[in-house]
């Protein structure tokens, strides 16, 4: 991963990028879910997890989508907000070391009625630009 083997534990490169995707995707559900969140700020809330995951090692991309309408009921007025739930969470993230690249997902799952944090992908390295969409809630 680096000179410096951030384990203790002998990891290959790609063991070691399947953790820290896991770290990430586990940090941005228990980070974001909960904040109050309406379709004006969803935007930026999206660019937000999606630029402060960018920040951390080895990941290379981040694709955050956030579907409102898959929120609870809207408020009115000052109150016409609802929060941010793991349901509306659609996030992809890339890391990469070297020759290696992992991708993993943080999405619901209809089938299992769970929110599923998962690996998509080991290989090489892909060349993709990195997307952010907040979808409003339907009313």
């Amino acid at each position: 991963m680096t000179d410096r083997p951030s384990h203790r534990a002998r990891l290959t490169p790609r063991e070691a990028l399947v953790f820290e995707a896991g770290v990430k995707l586990g940090g941005i559900f228990h980070q974001y879910v909960g904040i109050p969140i309406s379709a004006r700020t969803a935007p930026s809330v999206a660019r937000t997890i999606r630029d402060a995951v960018r920040l951390q090692p080895f990941v290379t991309r981040v694709r955050v989508r956030l579907d409102l309408a898959k929120g609870g009921p809207l408020g009115r007025g000052s109150f016409a907000y609802r929060y941010l739930t793991a349901e509306m969470l659609d996030v992809t993230v890339w890391l990469a070391d070297g020759p290696v690249e992992v991708v993993a997902r943080l999405a619901h799952r209809p089938d299992l009625k769970y929110v599923l944090m998962s690996v998509e992908r080991v290989g090489a390295p892909s060349r993709r630009r990195p997307t952010t969409a907040a979808r409003p809630a339907r009313r």
